[in-house]
């Protein structure tokens, strides 16, 4: 007999946070000549006698798979289902040198090895077991003994003094870091006694408000001495203060939308408030660099997860076609909602995420997007408000605000941005508001004062001096830095620069002498990053000055011809773009001077006057450009 195609399963159009049973479907005429079109290609398909013939497993005309590729294609090329040329943006990223990777890997063999050897040593009592030892099981499998922990104690051990070093001070531009050594490589540190002050670019301190003293902090004082240090209750019950209600009506007004609700931990804002909004029989369209705390949240939602390649709109775009076509696996039922999640600025790579695109392909499939604005609000746009603002897309447009306190505003927790009817829905049923100690008086103090200051409601430019000096500081410090030859990721108005070195030899010995310079960076490895792709991670603030970045310049150039990292092999792009009319993909681009088009980024410095900006590039159409 003949296999017909599987009926349509298209996407609908459903309200974000109800069951399937109180869903209806919005989108029936918008989706209907698309249907009608689908049936009548079946008929086609039937006719032209595509779909071949089956007996017992064995396909007549060629190999099932063969068939099965032909059929979806000539059905997608039949509903007109076309790739979309996009202009990509410059790529910055660079294969691992071969010696370099044959190197790692060869260096990690040799430390398993001797791992394990090291292993059976101490089983036979020849070694001194200095890791922790299960009492009175003996006869009991480990109960956390795994790879993970072998890899702790027989490679992370041995560079270790390179993490986790304890500061004694606030984490400005400048800290104290408490020195220590170790005396059994790695095993145990004590401290020396003395300190040493180094410029600090390890933290998210990117607009300078981790400071102990200022506006921020005399109001945080006096709201602990009005409020105490705890709410020691839920928001559902006794956590719930009127400065609470104050902070979500200033970020709601912030960020431009109707409500917000906020949380006392970054962390779990995604992990446990993404359950509350899918379920079984939902899809996630999640960005394969997406946060562990979003793979958590999307676990615990028991939602199928579909992963597109990082920041690929193309991929983005083939996930989401084939979940309206295909809808769920076996049952071929349309899924109930489809959620795209991405974050504003990637951490580990700092890259800037293609919003424009990203909300074009979310309306065209009826999907809903999730932006996590960890990174990114404060950090980017004219006014601070994050990628939404950088890109100048209405913030509407997005389904789910998502962000945190910790890194623009100096303060913790997170919060969630959106319409009424999703806020009051997530203040109703989320584990968060539940089961969650709610946010402290002081901290909620914190972040009103510094957002009022961004916006500049105290009466002081002072908000808008910080963010041009972060985007400034940004632009110069990268640009140097790919003078200098070092092979940087991410997009240039990202604060967070990684610097990459492959090999985890180096960005360790990298660390340790830059510290001897009174330097303070990160090195991030495996399992952070994959295994041959080690980096330093450089974060920018607006409390830097020019003289701290320049001898961070020099510091970094004379460890960087120590250590042998600076790999870049050509040469880097122009600031600007080329005009429309010399660049090949002139039709999908247009440059535009809005509102703004004065200078956005202005160089507090004297000395300096890196640039020019003369208005944001919007995306049009297609392209994959960002902001100039």
């Amino acid at each position: 007999m003949i296999r017909r195609p599987p009926r349509s399963t298209l996407f609908p159009y459903t309200t974000l946070f109800r069951s399937g049973s109180e869903t209806t479907n919005t989108c029936f005429a918008s989706v209907l000549p698309l249907l009608i079109r689908h049936q009548l290609v079946s008929v086609r398909l039937l006719r032209e006698k595509k779909y071949f013939r089956v007996r017992s497993r064995a396909v007549v005309q060629g190999s099932r798979r063969s068939s099965r590729r032909y059929r979806h294609n000539h059905r997608r090329r039949l509903l007109g289902f076309q790739t979309v040329t996009m202009a990509k943006r410059h790529d910055r990223e660079q294969d691992t040198p071969m010696k370099d990777a044959i190197a790692t890997f060869f260096g990690f063999v040799i430390l398993e090895l001797f791992g394990h050897l090291n292993e059976a040593l101490r089983r036979m009592g020849f070694l001194r077991i200095h890791s922790s030892i299960e009492t009175g099981h003996e006869n009991y499998v480990p109960l956390y003994q795994d790879f993970a922990d072998f890899y702790k104690r027989y490679v992370f051990r041995r560079i270790r003094d390179c993490w986790n070093r304890p500061i004694s001070s606030t984490a400005g531009a400048e800290f104290t870091i408490l020195d220590r050594t170790t005396p059994d490589n790695g095993w145990h540190f004590q401290f020396t006694g003395t300190s040493t002050r180094a410029i600090n670019m390890g933290s998210y301190n990117y607009l300078g408000f981790a400071d102990n003293s200022g506006p921020c902090i005399d109001a945080t004082e006096a709201t602990t001495r009005a409020y105490g240090g705890a709410t020691c209750s839920t928001k559902m019950e006794l956590g719930t203060l009127d400065i609470h209600r104050r902070l979500e009506s200033v970020v709601s007004r912030f960020l431009g939308v109707e409500d917000a609700i906020t949380f006392g931990m970054g962390f779990a804002t995604n992990s446990l408030n993404i359950p509350t909004l899918l379920g079984k029989g939902c899809l996630i369209v999640s960005d394969e660099l997406n946060h562990a705390s979003i793979i958590l949240g999307s676990r615990l939602s028991r939602a199928n997860i579909s992963v597109f390649k990082h920041n690929d709109m193309q991929d983005l775009e083939k996930k989401l076609r084939e979940a309206v076509v295909n809808g769920q696996p076996r049952t071929n039922r349309p899924w109930k909602k489809i959620l795209v999640m991405v974050e504003g600025v990637y951490s580990m790579e700092g890259t800037i995420v293609n919003l424009p695109d990203i909300v074009r392909l979310k309306n065209k499939y009826k999907a809903y997007l999730y932006l996590d604005e960890a990174h990114s609000i404060g950090a980017l746009g004219p006014v601070g408000r994050g990628v939404v603002d950088y890109y100048g897309v209405n913030p509407r447009d997005i389904d789910v605000l998502m962000g945190t306190f910790t890194k623009s505003f100096g303060a913790v927790g997170g919060y969630i941005a959106g319409t009424k009817k999703l806020i009051n829905h997530i203040r109703s049923s989320s584990f968060a508001t539940h089961y969650a100690a709610s946010m402290s008086a002081a901290v909620a103090q914190q972040v009103i004062s510094s957002i009022k200051i961004i916006m500049g409601e105290d009466g002081t430019d002072e908000g808008q001096k910080r963010i041009n000096q972060l985007a400034t500081n940004t632009r110069y410090f990268r640009r140097k830095l790919e003078d200098l030859g070092f092979l940087l990721y991410g997009d240039k108005d990202s604060p967070i620069v990684p610097v990459l070195m492959f090999m985890p030899s180096k960005i360790t010995l990298f660390t340790r002498l830059a510290l001897n310079d009174n330097i303070a960076v990160v090195p991030v490895g495996f399992p952070a990053t994959p295994i041959d792709k080690c980096r330093v991670r450089f974060c920018l603030s607006a409390a830097h000055t020019k003289e701290m970045l320049d001898k961070t310049l020099e510091v970094c150039s004379k460890v960087g011809d120590i250590v042998g990292c600076k790999y870049k092999r050509r040469k880097a792009p122009p600031l600007s773009l080329p005009s429309p009319s010399s660049s090949p993909i002139h039709k999908y681009i247009q440059v535009w001077s809005g509102p703004n088009s004065a200078k956005l980024f202005s160089m507090t410095n004297s000395s300096s006057s890196l640039l020019n900006h003369n208005g944001p590039l919007k995306t049009c159409g297609s392209t994959g450009f960002g902001h100039a």
